[in-house]
């Protein structure tokens, strides 16, 4: 594990606690397929009616292999539970979409980064996506599209912004005035630091001034601000950062004051987004919402990568979700985030016992899928 104290100068190296959480290797699973259905109870279970306070709650519907016709496969209807209002679709094809027709489910669509150049630079591109994946599923509640996921220099910063203008005027073109359009970013790509949280702000990358004609879009339309916030990962670079403080687990001096606002923070999640938050206001935009696109914590990992493993993804699963659930906010803001997405892993879900091909992975998938949720809130 490497070591990187830049983002954390104010932390005095001790040594973690084995006390605090227990590490090791993950466990050997009895079967792939079981224990990513046990992830998707953890995630499922935790879900209940939300007051004005609270950020919805939504969970990722995985990108499963589709057959190379993708012929449609139904959805279970048992998903459409009231407690799973919010869902982010990994693959927004219209086979999907038109399953979560009269529900009241509020769909997350995204547009992946190859689309990009064609929506940037041809209008009628932007049209035709969103008259097939959105005019075309009128009794589908589409709230908002991610255009793009952008997470390193090597992505096409130079399509973003004119895709996402092209998107919005084809929405407004087709009257679904209201569905919002964004683009999603990394924290690791687009902060600059978490330590401490108030002297955040944006990194611009180098290749096309991006930030502020985005946020400039954002407050003209009122659309959220999408960041995915993955605690790991800074949680890898800060080698003195305890494991527990990652995984919203309340120890005695369990926690980082912000030297210059006096706030304490209990864990590293509401640091991250403590620090989207300021680095917002510097750019001038303290008023655009914002809405983690992705979360979560790995589950297997590489040499010497013991916290990643499924315990400490349900650990910090379940602390997320009861830590969004009781309303506290940030130290920073009451009011902090507007949504969040869990990523659920998956893994295993293409090799079922006695189940051969892609089509066979993903109708186990879903009935899988359908049955937990029916366990659980039926």
């Amino acid at each position: 594990m490497s070591t990187n104290n830049a983002r954390f100068p104010f932390l005095k190296k001790t040594q973690r606690n084995k006390r605090e959480i227990e590490k090791g290797k993950p466990e050997n699973l009895q079967a792939m397929a079981t224990s990513c259905l046990l992830c998707f109870c953890i995630v499922l279970t935790l879900f209940h009616f939300t007051t004005c306070l609270t950020p919805s709650i939504g969970v990722t519907y995985p990108a499963l292999p589709f057959t190379d016709d993708r012929a449609p496969v139904k959805i279970p209807s048992t998903f459409f539970g009231r407690k799973v209002t919010h869902v982010r679709l990994a693959d927004s094809h219209p086979s999907l979409i038109k399953y979560f027709a009269s529900t009241n489910t509020s769909l997350f669509l995204s547009i992946p980064n190859t689309f990009l150049p064609a929506m940037a630079a041809d209008y009628p591109v932007a049209l035709l996506w969103v008259y097939t994946h959105v005019a075309s599923h009128p009794e589908s509640k589409i709230k908002l599209i991610s255009v793009g996921e952008l997470s390193g220099e090597k992505d096409d910063y130079t399509s973003v912004i004119p895709a996402i203008w092209n998107v919005h005027r084809a929405l407004q073109t087709l009257g679904l005035n209201t569905t919002k359009v964004s683009t999603t970013l990394s924290f690791s790509s687009t902060i600059t630091t978490a330590n401490p949280p108030s002297s955040a702000q944006f990194i611009e990358p180098a290749t096309e001034p991006m930030i502020k004609p985005l946020l400039h879009f954002l407050n003209q339309t009122k659309s959220p601000f999408l960041i995915n916030i993955h605690p790991y990962q800074l949680f890898q670079e800060v080698e003195i950062l305890p494991v527990a403080f990652a995984l919203f687990k309340k120890y005695p001096l369990n926690f980082l004051e912000d030297p210059l606002t006096r706030l304490k923070y209990f864990n590293l999640f509401d640091m991250m987004v403590d620090a989207v938050i300021s680095a917002l206001a510097g750019a001038g935009y303290k008023d655009v919402a914002i809405v983690v696109l992705e979360t979560g914590w790995p589950v297997t990992g590489g040499a010497g990568e013991f916290e990643a493993n499924r315990k400490f993804y349900n650990m910090y699963v379940e602390g997320l979700i009861g830590h969004l659930k009781s309303g506290v906010g940030t130290p920073l803001k009451k009011q902090a985030i507007s949504e969040v997405y869990v990523l659920i892993d998956t893994a295993g879900w293409s090799s079922f016992p006695n189940m051969t091909g892609k089509r066979a992975a993903v109708i186990a998938g879903l009935v899988s899928l359908g049955f937990i949720i029916k366990k659980w809130f039926m």
